[in-house]
C-alpha cells in the first residue's frame, strides 16, 4: 500500500470511529437537534435522503426477508407459479410478518390450495380496506389463478 492510501485509510478510520461516538448508531429514524429526520450515523434523510444504490441495497434486504417470510407460513410457496408468488410478496412485503400471521383464515385456504376462499379472506379485511387497490389486485390476481 502507497503512504498516500495508508495515510487515507487511517483518516477514514479515525474519522469512522470519530463520527460514530459523535452521531451515535441508530437502527431507526430519529430527529435531530436541529429537527431533521435522521438515521443511522448522522445520516439527514430530511435535506440527503437516499441514493438509489442505496434504495436498491435496502429493497434487496427487505425482499430477501419477505421471501423468507413467505416460505415460512406458506408450505407450498415454492411449488406456486410466479404471479401467485409475486402477490404473496407484495402482500408480505406489505405486511410483515407479525400481521400477516394473523391472516388465519386466508393462510389456511392458500395452503389448501383455496384461492378463491384465500381472496375473499383478503378482500373483506382492514387491510383491504386501507389499502384498496394493492388489495385489489392482490385478490384478483389469486382468483384468477387459482
Amino acid at each position: 500500500m502507497t503512504a498516500a492510501r495508508e495515510t487515507l485509510s487511517n483518516i477514514i478510520d479515525a474519522s469512522r470511529d470519530l463520527l460514530q461516538r459523535h452521531e451515535g448508531w441508530r437502527q431507526f429514524p430519529y430527529y435531530d437537534t436541529r429537527g431533521k429526520l435522521t438515521i443511522a450515523v448522522g445520516r439527514n434523510l430530511t435535506d440527503r435522503g437516499l441514493a438509489d444504490d442505496e434504495i436498491d441495497y435496502l429493497f434487496a434486504n427487505d425482499l430477501i426477508i419477505t421471501l423468507n417470510i413467505c416460505h415460512d407460513l406458506y408450505p407450498c410457496f415454492a411449488c406456486l407459479t410466479p404471479a401467485l408468488q409475486a402477490a404473496l410478496i407484495s402482500m408480505t412485503f406489505n405486511l410483515g410478518k407479525p400481521c400477516l400471521a394473523g391472516f388465519r383464515r386466508m393462510r389456511a385456504a392458500i395452503n389448501r390450495g383455496n384461492w378463491h376462499g384465500a381472496a375473499n379472506e383478503a378482500e373483506n379485511s382492514l387491510w383491504a380496506r386501507q389499502t384498496r387497490h394493492r388489495a385489489t389486485d392482490i385478490a384478483r390476481t389469486a382468483s384468477r389463478l387459482a
